[in-house]
């Protein structure tokens, strides 16, 4: 599942994706070494694989770039095409 225009938008800094999966990481760590909670353990390591393919893998390299107006008038390129 690919993350959402607006989203991707708030994840295009670097630093974002990786304290996110930071965050995530460490809670996974926290989860199997301290609690030993499997239940925890399995929901935020779906979560940290989640953020993993999508921050990293799949997320797009450059910002998607605007439609061009259809509504808007091209300047005339050379003196001939001016209608003056």
């Amino acid at each position: 599942m690919a993350l959402k225009s607006t989203e991707a938008t708030w994840f295009r800094p670097l630093w974002r994706r990786i304290a996110v999966t930071a965050f995530l990481a460490v809670w996974l760590a926290w989860e199997l070494i301290w609690t030993q909670d499997s239940f925890w353990a399995l929901l935020v390591g779906a979560a940290l694989a989640y953020s993993l393919y999508n921050f990293f893998y799949a997320f797009p390299k450059e910002e998607p770039a605007a439609a061009p107006d259809p509504d808007a008038e091209t300047p005339p390129r050379t003196s001939e095409e001016r209608r003056d």
